[in-house]
């Protein structure tokens, strides 16, 4: 029963999906005097589809390859590394809402606790 239900809210998006997708190609057909099959608008909506889930699979990956359970902006940041114009265009809008939000470069998220950096500061033995 619960695959059932896991198939039904696929099934689900991906109509959602096709549908959000025909309305945009629906528009850009009118605006540019052109025509698109149902056929192109159902194998751009696999060809989606399939990156969405391999872009999420990715996504959780790198959060757990980092120790987290939560995927951050780190990990959607080492999404775009062969990307150049995505990764330079997502690193400005991330720099400008940190700075929106009267953070620097090296600021913590508010309520999130401070990374610790160096050595710990323990009762080791030291060389002498």
């Amino acid at each position: 029963m619960a695959s059932n239900d896991a198939a039904d809210k696929e099934e689900r998006l991906k109509s959602a999906l096709w549908y959000s997708i025909g309305q945009y190609i629906d528009e850009e057909c009118l605006t540019s005097d052109l025509n698109a099959t149902p056929q192109f608008i159902g194998a751009l909506t696999e060809l989606v589809y399939t990156q969405i889930a391999n872009t999420a699979r990715d996504l959780e990956v790198f959060s757990k390859h980092g120790g987290r359970k939560v995927i951050n902006t780190d990990d959607v940041m080492l999404l775009t590394r062969r990307n150049d114009a995505l990764e330079t265009m997502l690193k400005q809008e991330l720099d400008r809402m940190k700075a929106a939000e009267g953070r620097g470069e090296g600021q913590a998220v508010a309520g999130a606790p401070a990374k610790k950096r160096g050595r710990p500061a323990g009762k080791g033995k030291a060389k002498a």
